[in-house]
């Protein structure tokens, strides 16, 4: 039988435990708030045809920087300084919770960015879309359900249950999102399949961190142990929001710029990724290139395996009007 401990947020802390809980939840806050800001900045450089990715990123950064600073507040009048350190209080709960409630949210908005750069059209992209979505919101509540209503760590049996159950749903969206990136690589450049495994890969991995946490609140206790719960999910919400955000905004960007060289969609500047130029602004029938360079006409997709990056064409033989012939 599993001893009850009393959860991360009934532990009193050290001063150094205190502050150091603080540090990274601050810096967790600001480095998302200058994702935000870069999210912002750069969202014109991916069309129209990714552009859910970027709302999602964005919509995924301003929850997560409202959920951070409540952590803060809830932080700093949860626990009150005694002699021994930091004692906690009736408010200290929310230290934690408030991070199940940034999740419902953000987690399914994740789902919702990385399909977005996937090959799914149509149809099927709604439908793997909402399956994956409503398997992440169920994950979560699942999760939470487990943690602080109907199980918590003072009935360790039944936060053991819903955990369970929560790793179910988290079985089921992974293998969602696994089918729809395994059906896009075959379809993708090898650079643009590259950054989407890549990505894949990150998201996976770093949602691994989430059930590790929830397990040491059963098994575990005290201050040092709720120190390392706090250290460990910042560290994992900013790898996450922020470093695979900017990978799928990677490939959004090559994608788009892809679709600009074979025509099928325009962009209204050049589109440059790590300093080299993927392709150039344009609109619909005819790409702009620099002054005094050639313009190429429309042409079809080339073959994924061989796609590059837009090279100059031969000038264009003016034509001559029929009517000036006759005359």
């Amino acid at each position: 039988m599993i001893d009850q401990i009393g959860g991360p947020w009934t532990a009193t802390l050290t001063a150094s435990q205190y502050l150091l809980t603080l540090y990274f939840v601050a810096v967790a806050g600001l480095a998302l708030l200058a994702g935000l800001v870069r999210t912002w900045i750069t969202q014109g450089e991916v069309g129209s045809r990714y552009r859910s990715a970027t709302v999602a990123r964005l919509t995924v950064a301003a929850v997560a920087i409202a959920s951070y600073l409540g952590i803060i507040l809830a932080f700093r009048t949860g626990y009150r300084a005694t002699g021994t350190g930091f004692e906690a209080g009736a408010g200290s709960m929310l230290v934690f919770a408030l991070r199940y409630m940034d999740w419902s949210i953000t987690v399914p908005l994740l789902t919702m960015e990385l399909l977005s750069v996937c090959v799914l059209a149509g149809a099927t992209a709604r439908r793997t879309g909402v399956t994956a979505m409503a398997g992440a919101i169920l994950m979560i509540f699942t999760g939470f359900l487990g943690a602080f209503i109907l199980g918590g760590t003072s009935r360790p049996s039944m936060m053991l249950l819903w955990g369970g159950v929560s790793g179910v749903f988290w079985i089921i969206t992974t293998v969602i999102l696994i089918r729809a990136v395994r059906v896009s690589l075959p379809r993708l450049t090898p650079e643009s399949a590259v950054l989407l495994r890549n990505a894949t890969v990150g998201l996976l991995t770093g949602w691994v961190v989430y059930p590790i946490v929830y397990l040491i609140q059963v098994f575990t206790g005290g201050g040092g142990w709720a120190t390392v719960i706090q250290i460990s999910l910042c560290a994992a919400d900013v790898a996450i929001k922020i470093g695979f955000g900017e990978l799928v905004h990677r490939v959004a960007k090559l994608r788009t710029a892809e679709d600009v060289r074979a025509g099928d969609d325009v962009h209204p500047e050049s589109i440059w990724i790590s300093s080299v130029k993927q392709s150039d602004a344009g609109i619909a029938r005819a790409v702009y290139l620099a002054t005094d360079a050639v313009g190429h006409i429309r042409r079809p997709r080339p073959p994924s395996n061989f796609a590059v990056a837009a090279e100059p064409e031969l000038e264009l033989e003016p034509q001559n009007d029929p009517a000036d012939e006759d005359r």
